[in-house]
């Protein structure tokens, strides 16, 4: 699969900014990161998936110099102030080259975004200046070896002991466990019988804490390099003013952060391995001859290649306009959860059918078109599997959605938006 820099697609103009300047700024990131991919990633990426059981450090730190992790991040406290569109072109582009350095992005981003909403102005000023000059990573601790991702079913207890809390749990499928110097975890302060939207506190909480531990990495299916590790707490003590937002309303923390950061990053990841495997598989039918010809000449091979392409167009314009609407203030929850849902069936869809398409070659160990079919399976359970989406979507149809995040929190910072806050 080559890894060069694309032509940003014609399609993709409208959602890149309302004025010459904003759209000229995107288009730089765009080439910036096929530039990054192509030099840093691609190499990489080779070795990270001959080496499952090493977690990758060095793409990290590269992405981290550029200021990347900060993407959202508001120049006052030393980001990009690049807003939604911005940090959808860097995942999505990563991720055409290794889906596995994309996630080690998007992790850190989902915590990033709660602190940006839901963190004091003194919180901002202590950890986002370092998440911008790189040299703290974070991760988001929500799922448990029990309850999955089920927030309600949380069972890590976070109990008050003077100025202080003390933290008991495990969390598990911790995105960046083993590379976060801090970890934003979601544990049980109310007591029994209070309902979740009431019972549950966020902490950030520091990797050097005395009592947190972190299991060995465990390579996974796919996004091999990539660490999705357990963390254990045993009587953890964090200060009061490591609560981010208000106490008992962890919930609210992590849902807006799933929704507004989680679900479009997904969906970045599964465009990325999507539009690999359509380019791998077009490139691949081109050069095999076939009856004075080559196989992409055959019509039944061209209607296959045609139903990817159509399923590839309309999920990168559902990734950029939900997050153009998130950018502009606009109500779009259910555009995020339509993008991340449909972003990852269509990418599974066409990525069978490259496998189909490739015969017995794409069976071959060494092949790329093989981690693409395994690294797509990872885009669909965080931040709620399709029965999760599909329910969502229909509270959407019933006119049912409670909370709109989008509006509520609307980005507080972007490229395409006037006037952009500080905190």
């Amino acid at each position: 699969m080559p890894a060069t820099p694309t032509t940003l697609p014609p399609a993709l103009r409208p959602y890149l900014g309302e004025t010459t300047e904003d759209a000229a700024r995107h288009e730089l990131l765009w080439h910036e990161a096929d530039a990054f991919a192509a030099e840093h990633v691609a190499p990489r990426a080779v070795r990270m998936e001959a080496a499952p059981g090493r977690v990758e450090r060095k793409v990290a730190d590269l992405m981290a110099a550029r200021g990347w992790f900060a993407v959202t991040v508001p120049a006052a406290f030393g980001g990009l102030g690049a807003g939604h569109v911005a940090k959808t072109v860097l995942v999505h582009r990563i991720a055409c080259v290794s889906a596995a350095a994309a996630a080690i992005l998007q992790a850190t981003l989902i915590p990033v975004g709660a602190l940006l909403h839901f963190a004091t102005y003194e919180q901002k000023r202590r950890w986002l200046p370092p998440v911008a000059d790189g040299s703290l990573l974070l991760s988001i601790a929500v799922t448990e070896p029990r309850a999955g991702g089920h927030i309600g079913g949380i069972e890590t207890t976070a109990e008050r002991a003077g100025n202080q809390w003390v933290i008991n749990g495990s969390k598990t499928h911790i995105g960046n466990s083993h590379l976060a110097g801090a970890h934003l975890v979601v544990a049980r302060t109310g007591e029994p019988g209070v309902r979740t939207s009431q019972a549950l506190t966020a902490f950030l909480v520091e990797s050097d804490r005395h009592g947190l531990s972190i299991a060995n990495h465990r390579p996974g299916l796919g996004l091999h390099g990539f660490s999705t590790g357990r963390i254990d707490l045993d009587r953890v003590r964090v200060p009061a003013e490591n609560v981010i937002g208000e106490v008992g309303k962890g919930l609210s923390v992590a849902q807006s952060s799933s929704i507004l950061y989680g679900r479009p990053n997904l969906a970045a990841v599964s465009l990325g391995i999507h539009e690999a495997a359509v380019g791998t598989t077009i490139a691949w039918l081109k050069t095999r001859d076939r009856y004075q010809g080559a196989l992409s000449d055959l019509p039944v091979l061209r209607d296959r290649v045609g139903g990817m392409e159509a399923r590839l167009r309309a999920a990168r314009i559902l990734a950029y306009q939900s997050v153009h609407l998130l950018d502009q203030g606009l109500s779009c929850d259910a555009d995020l959860i339509n993008a991340k849902y449909l972003g990852h069936q269509w990418a599974m869809a066409s990525a069978q059918d490259a496998m189909e398409l490739h015969g017995a070659h794409a069976l071959d160990g060494d092949y790329v078109l093989q981690r693409l079919w395994r690294d797509i399976q990872h885009t669909y359970p965080p931040a709620g599997t399709g029965e999760i989406q599909r329910i969502r979507l229909a509270d959407a149809a019933f006119d049912e959605n409670r909370i709109q995040w989008s509006e509520r929190l609307a980005s507080e910072t972007s490229w395409a938006r006037p006037g952009p806050t500080a905190a």
